[in-house]
């Protein structure tokens, strides 16, 4: 079995990646002489055993540690004042993101603000503010702990305006970790929602990279084999968990998230607002619109969605039996097929359609998508 031992690669992060190889961790800061982490989580990761014991691992070796996990489950401008807030009050000397993609990228926003403390978002990618990205930023570690973002292996961090709910990207290749500790044994306990939804968020990233607008053969390789071992171990992972399947989906995850810097499209447009005006889950958002979204694309596409389905092992090679898989899985993960069924009113269709014409990833969708067709698709989910 190859997930029976601890893997490294580099792509282009060193990963660590195999149960256990969270136990490297402290060796790791002695070896970079490392001695005062900030440990930015979310509430609920801070209160787990497994997150004691890592901090309790760390200081049994003399490293002073350090704490922040004042964060929303949606991250917003605020948070990573906070954070940054908390490095300058405890004299720290690096950063270590445990969690999913909330506290992974509040991590990764701080690690931006320790050297930079102009306005956050001035550094906004969307408006060229990469290019304010100069300094030196402090040694930058990932954790994950949910198979869904793939945030460790990533250059940007996903952040809300406190106030207008508008998602900013916050990009550079200096915000990349130093190392990743991929340990599927960090997943495991999971509850079946969070492992469905993140899971949903992997399989959204890989389909909707794959299908992107732009040039990146690379991409679409990782892509397809994203979902083909999603494909293979989402469900288990969900309703019966071994390491196998939480080994698989955390790759895939992380596969998701190489690919998707080839773009993402029409489905996460739907999904951002929701998480910023009502405040869902993200992979649950992803997961509700998904199959709407595919057969948005299918017209013109029909080449892309046959290779799709082949890596799916679907019967029909077509984009609508694609979409029926969806439909299908997310049934067997028990996430409904209807944003009703997650708080959405029909009051909110206008302000949603207007948040996601303004969302960033549409344009990398494989065919426009204008503000009536994102009303439209959401009375379709509704």
């Amino acid at each position: 079995m190859i997930f029976d031992k601890i893997h490294q690669f580099n792509f282009p992060t060193t990963i660590r990646f195999g149960a256990g190889a969270i136990k490297e961790l402290p060796s790791y800061l002695q070896k970079k002489n490392l001695k005062a982490p900030l440990i930015v989580t979310d509430p609920t990761i801070a209160q787990l055993p497994f997150f004691k014991k890592i901090v309790d691992d760390l200081k049994t070796k003399n490293i002073s540690v350090e704490v922040f996990s004042d964060i929303h489950k949606n991250p917003v401008k605020s948070d990573v004042y906070k954070g940054g807030d908390a490095w300058d009050a405890t004299n720290r000397d690096c950063i270590i993101g445990i969690g999913g993609g909330a506290a992974l990228d509040v991590a990764r926003a701080i690690v931006l603000r320790i050297n930079h403390r102009e306005d956050l978002f001035k550094y906004d990618d969307l408006i060229g503010g990469d290019i304010y990205v100069t300094n030196d930023v402090p040694h930058f570690i990932t954790i994950p702990t949910t198979s869904g973002t793939g945030s460790e292996v990533g250059r940007s961090a996903i952040i809300a305006d406190d106030e207008t709910h508008q998602k900013k990207i916050l990009f550079s290749p200096k915000l990349m970790a130093q190392i990743v500790f991929a340990d599927p044994e960090l997943t495991m306990d999971l509850p079946p929602f969070i492992t469905a939804a993140t899971g949903m968020d992997a399989l959204t990233h890989n389909m909707e990279a794959y299908l992107a607008k732009n040039f990146h053969p690379m991409c679409d390789g990782i892509a397809l084999e994203g979902i083909s071992l999603i494909k293979d171990s989402l469900e288990k992972a969900t309703n019966n968990p071994d390491l196998e399947s939480r080994s698989k989906m955390l790759m895939a995850s992380m596969m998701g998230a190489i690919a998707f810097q080839k773009g993402l499209g029409v489905v996460h447009s739907l999904a951002h607002p929701l998480s910023s005006l009502l405040d869902t889950h993200h992979g649950l958002a992803n997961a509700v619109n998904i199959p709407y979204g595919m057969q948005f694309n299918i017209a013109g596409f029909e080449d892309r969605f046959s290779k799709i389905a082949r890596t799916l092992t679907l019967k029909d090679e077509t984009g609508d039996a694609v979409v029926k898989y969806l439909f299908d899985l997310n049934t067997k993960v028990n996430i409904p097929h209807k944003l009703s069924d997650i708080g959405v009113k029909n009051e909110h269709i206008e302000t949603l359609a207007d948040l996601a014409f303004a969302d960033f990833a549409h344009p990398n969708n494989p065919k426009p998508v204008s503000r009536e067709d994102f009303k439209q698709l959401y009375l379709s989910a509704l």
